[in-house]
């Protein structure tokens, strides 16, 4: 039987962080992963992988919004080449990722972890024991409760695939979506249909309401048709592709179908209960140290119920090793601070959120303050052409922001900048006089646009 100060289960991101953070620090550490390709999510289909198609998405969107306003011709997408581009990235993170761990003194363990008790695991029929351990599994494709889900995709399939057909049907209107759908939209034929389906009254729901009314508007004119409050019955093949059936007796056909309703912890087989750590239909419940039920088991990244993003998991894997330290030192606990996450929807364009939205404010009843403007027409956005650019900063009534949401080209910068005026208590007016003077002229310098209307008399 082996032992180790720590051992950590799953190879992703968060797992990754983890198991070299404690390496450092001297601990004996050990990397469990059941899938045969080690590395994650993030790296082999997800935050990686699917920027290799924005990229692409984004040229070919610029060119079409400046055609006749100095571009001639526009380029034309080769979703194999950006396929090819991507699989040589993807292709060697495996063995990389193995290579590291080898090279750090980390053993790596390959099988399915399940617990035997609270300080041991079997893996192989292998027993594993640890003072502490890391659960960083994950999350998989969720399964979609109807008939017919046999012929659906899943989000990872379609990073894969080698080429588009001429109509796909997207299922759910979350990120994974929305983002496949432009990506879509730009690399897929010349005449193609491209359907998100959303069961609820609207898309996007972790975003806000008239934000997302604008990024619908922006996807539409680029050809992509949103529906929502849409059930779907049963899905059924014939010999041109599917046909998709819906609660409200209608139908729609499609020649590829997508699961893009989102993720949910792969807990597997990890026999939970044995090692008494409580969990919900969103993962594993921890505290703000990222610590279980069991006080010496500790969850983090997209197993957890807490938010799925990778760098979140990143943050929690550094938390969780220092808390482990402290344990084993007497040292200062660390605790995660979900405030002021940003997420960035990888859409063109993008459409990125920092804090509160407007309809979670008015829920809690809080009097807050607001700058707001749509279809902005700054040098900014004519110069590319892009006519569904917008903000809305929320701030309280000692002029700290609340939250921000950009509609943008280059939104994850922007909404870096609020996150980082967020983080450190900074007023709006401090951050817009910190903004004058940014290079310019940027859209970093017109955040001082959206600021002014908030400043003080």
């Amino acid at each position: 039987m082996e032992t180790y100060d720590v051992v950590v289960v799953g190879s992703g991101t968060s797992g990754q962080t983890a198991a070299f953070h404690l390496n450092e620090k001297g601990l004996n550490v050990a990397v469990i992963e059941k899938a045969d390709r080690p590395g994650g999510i993030c790296a082999l289909a997800g935050c990686q992988p699917k920027k290799w198609f924005y990229e692409a998405t984004e040229t070919i969107a610029r060119g079409r919004h400046l055609k006749g306003k100095g571009i001639v011709s526009v380029s034309e997408g080769d979703w194999a080449q950006v396929l090819e581009q991507k699989q040589q990235f993807t292709s060697k993170i495996p063995g990389g990722t193995i290579k590291n761990f080898k090279k750090a003194g980390i053993d790596f363990v390959s099988g399915e972890a399940s617990f035997l008790d609270d300080k041991t695991l079997s893996v192989n029929g292998k027993r594993i024991q640890a003072k502490f351990f890391i659960l960083a599994v994950g999350a998989k494709p969720m399964q979609l409760p109807l008939e017919g889900k046999e012929h659906v995709i899943t989000s990872d399939d379609f990073l894969d695939l080698g080429a588009l057909p001429p109509s796909i049907c997207f299922i759910g209107g979350g990120f994974i979506s929305f983002e496949f759908a432009h990506f879509a939209a730009r690399l897929g034929p010349v005449k193609k249909r491209v359907v998100i389906l959303e069961v609820a009254d609207r898309p996007l729901g972790t975003f806000d309401a008239e934000m997302v009314e604008l990024l619908v508007e922006a996807s539409q004119a680029e050809g992509i048709e949103v529906m929502c409050g849409v059930e779907i019955k049963a899905i059924k093949k014939h010999d041109k592709g599917f046909l998709i059936h819906t609660a409200q007796g209608g139908s729609l056909e499609a020649d590829l179908v997508v699961n893009g309703a989102g993720r949910v912890p792969d807990l597997g087989t990890l026999s939970l209960n044995t090692a008494k750590i409580e969990y919900s239909k969103r993962g594993i419940i921890v505290d703000e140290t990222l610590r279980t039920s069991n006080r010496r088991i500790f969850a983090i990244g997209d197993c957890v119920e807490t938010i799925q993003l990778a760098r979140v998991a990143d943050k929690e894997a550094h938390v969780a090793a220092e808390n482990i330290l402290a344990e084993l030192d007497s040292g200062r606990k660390s605790t995660m601070n979900y405030a002021a996450v940003p997420a960035i929807l990888f859409t063109y364009p993008q459409l990125g959120m920092v804090g509160q939205t407007e309809d979670s404010l008015k829920q809690r009843g809080q009097t807050y303050h607001k700058s707001f403007a749509k279809n902005l027409s700054w040098p900014t956005y004519k110069r590319v052409g892009l006519k569904h650019a917008a903000y809305k900063i929320l701030t309280d009534t000692n002029n700290l922001i609340l939250g921000a949401h950009i509609l943008s080209d280059q939104a994850s910068g922007l909404i870096n900048t609020i996150k980082q005026a967020m983080l450190n208590e900074t007023t709006v007016e401090k951050l817009y006089q910190q903004t004058i003077v940014s290079p310019y002229p940027t859209r970093e310098s017109d955040l001082s646009y959206m600021l002014k209307p908030l400043l003080s008399d």
